[in-house]
């Protein structure tokens, strides 16, 4: 009955069966007793333990101390991260969240004091301050100070942020929210002569906020500054001065300067691939027809979801479809998909994880057999995880080794050829092929190991090739060159082939995954899934899954979402790309505006119906791709 004391070995195993025989003994249970018969005190012991028993010698540490303990004293990031999904946060019971003494608590200004402030939403702050009844002497004092907060407090405005509170805590925001509001700063600061760079700042954005981002960066330049963007929005490029267009294609297949100049310069030139979209020559078309509703009965539905600002939402997920959730920035979205549907099945399926935010039912979980979160956090978090091991390609590589001659000869097995563990691995380096420096003072340096010179195997093993191959000269192989290197081999040629589907052919097989992009990683799971043989119904949830991705990277997304959805599973994306959107089946809007004033479903129905919809605002960017002939890229 104890979830956190299964799974954890043999010997844990044993362990724990002894404990909780040593409990049921000290307090006459039967250990076929359910635990739902436990008596109240007894329940309570076998939580929280207890130096009190009916035999001697009987106490019982208790489930939760011995979890604290073990995740207090563990040094394991791995029983870290599976303990921790035993913890939940919870308000101080001190100061119920205020993080403050109630003395600090006691001044107040204009009625409300610092907690009540921070409480309020960017754009109630703006409105707060701009309405303080200050006069005479305190209106002097006050003036240089509101000018500040009014400024910066107007920029997060102008950005499309208003609608996070201020005491907003750093973590819980999206790689675009942290980014506009560090360039907050900088745009309140009044510098000149400085030279911005700026990575996808658009992340997390809505088409109708584009314009007010575009608009600030455009007066950081007026004001005599260089801001130098990294970006796919084509909102964002057109409004640009100067273009560099790299490619032609990426990895090994790009680094070159294809094209630069103005807008019109790279919408003429022929060899653009970001021309060729902009200009319409290349396009993402609407699919020939749309999936219906062919089981009506078969969906997902989330009740009286509460949590942040959603407002009692009600809404059901037709399963078998790829459904878009769309919306402004802060509209709930997040918090529907992620903290409910995803956390809430997760946690029905497999009766542990996350505890999902705060709703009154969700329904309709018997049609799934399993969840799975595919998003753009690391494959590894070590050198030695790379493509290879994390979709399981390897271990037939390894086996074909272990098949040369020499390897038989030598009684070399499959494990020889792996760098995780000891035999055919570079013990100085432990298969990592680097070297971690820690630099104190500095930034941690990785740096090629001595020894092996990175290729993380030892000499005996790099004796052996296979078609004149050692396993180090594989691993950086590319993708599409591994295809054909073992075209013999059916299982290898299935597991690369989809990680050249989802676009990653110019990939090295052993390229660390610590390297790889967050859009690139995104991948290398979804391949992964492809490779799977079928089985059951699974629900795939993403989001913002074209973060880092040119209109090319997205024509190759949206294929292997639709293969997906056509094996009988269900793709719920949350999405601000009209691209992506105009290709779903079913689109669920959520708004009308950010914070307090979202949280409703504005919309749902195919993309042609939110189009149609009076006050959607996704709806009203949606029309204009939908028009025949028309791209969002276009």
């Amino acid at each position: 009955a104890v979830a956190a004391w299964r799974g954890g070995g043999r010997r844990l195993t044993i362990h724990y069966n002894y404990l909780l025989r040593h409990f049921c003994a000290g307090y006459g249970i039967s250990p076929d007793q359910p635990v739902n018969a436990f008596s109240r005190e007894q329940f309570q012991v076998l939580l929280h333990g207890s130096a009190k028993a009916k035999k001697p010698r009987a106490e019982f540490e208790g489930v939760i101390p011995n979890l604290v303990r073990r995740f207090t004293h563990t040094e394991s990031e791995f029983v870290k991260h599976r303990l921790g999904h035993y913890l939940t946060e919870g308000l101080c019971p001190v100061c119920k969240g205020a993080r403050l003494k109630p003395t600090s608590l006691a001044v107040r200004v204009g009625g409300r004091n610092i907690r009540e402030v921070c409480a309020l939403s960017i754009q109630e702050a703006q409105a707060f301050f701009g309405a303080l009844p200050l006069d005479g002497e305190r209106a002097v004092i006050a003036r240089p100070i509101l000018k500040e907060i009014q400024s910066r407090l107007g920029f997060l405005v102008d950005v499309g942020l208003g609608y996070l509170s201020l005491d907003r805590t750093s973590g819980t925001l999206s790689g675009g929210e942290a980014q506009r509001i560090r360039l907050g700063t900088q745009v309140g600061s009044g510098l000149v002569g400085v030279c911005y760079v700026l990575d996808e700042p658009t992340i997390g954005l809505h088409q109708r906020d584009n314009a007010r981002l575009v608009s600030t960066l455009l007066k950081l330049r007026d004001q005599g500054n260089t801001v130098i963007v990294v970006e796919h929005d084509e909102q964002t490029i057109r409004a640009a001065d100067h273009l560099v267009d790299m490619g032609p294609g990426a990895g090994a297949h790009g680094g070159q300067v294809i094209a630069q100049g103005s807008l019109e310069e790279i919408l003429a030139h022929p060899d653009s691939p970001t021309g060729a979209f902009l200009s319409g020559r290349r396009s993402i078309s609407l699919p020939s027809k749309r999936r219906d509703l062919q089981h009506p009965g078969q969906r997902l539905r989330v009740r009286g979801a509460r949590e942040n600002n959603l407002k009692r939402l009600s809404v059901d997920f037709p399963l078998g479809l790829f459904i878009c959730v769309t919306g402004v920035s802060g509209s709930g979205k997040s918090t529907l998909v992620n903290d409910i549907l995803c956390k809430g099945v997760a946690r029905k399926l497999t009766r542990t994880g996350e505890k999902p935010g705060a709703h009154d039912a969700l329904e309709g979980i018997d049609w799934i057999d399993k969840v799975i979160a595919i998003d753009q956090s690391p494959i590894g978090r070590t050198p030695r995880s790379n493509a290879a091991t994390y979709t399981g390609v390897f271990d037939p590589i390894r086996k074909v080794m272990s098949l040369v001659t020499e390897a038989r000869i030598r009684g070399f097995k499959p494990g020889r050829f792996s760098f995780n563990v000891k035999g055919g691995r570079c013990e100085a380096c432990q298969g990592q092929g680097t070297k971690l420096i820690e630099m104190h003072f500095l930034p941690d340096v990785y740096v090629t190991c001595e020894a092996c010179r990175g290729t993380r195997y030892n000499k005996e093993t790099l004796e052996v090739r296979y078609r004149g191959r050692t396993i180090a000269e594989i691993l950086e192989m590319r993708v599409d060159e591994a295809v054909l290197f073992f075209k013999s081999f059916d299982q290898i040629q299935r597991l690369l082939k989809t990680l050249r589907a989802v676009g990653l052919g110019y990939l090295p097989m052993g390229q660390s995954s610590t390297t790889l992009s967050g859009g690139e990683a995104q991948r290398v799971k979804l391949s992964t899934e492809l490779g799977k043989s079928e089985s059951g119904h699974a629900l795939y949830i993403m989001d913002e899954p074209t973060t880092g991705l040119h209109f090319a990277d997205i024509a190759n997304l949206l294929d292997v979402i639709q293969r997906l959805v056509e094996r009988g599973n269900t793709m719920v994306v949350i999405e601000h790309n009209l691209d992506v959107i105009k290709t779903a089946d079913w689109i669920i809007d959520l708004g009308p505006e950010g914070g307090e004033a979202g949280g409703r479903v504005v919309a749902q129905g195919t993309p042609e119906q939110v189009a149609a919809h009076p006050t959607s605002h996704t709806g009203r960017f949606l029309r204009e791709v939908l028009r025949p002939g028309v791209s969002a890229g276009a």
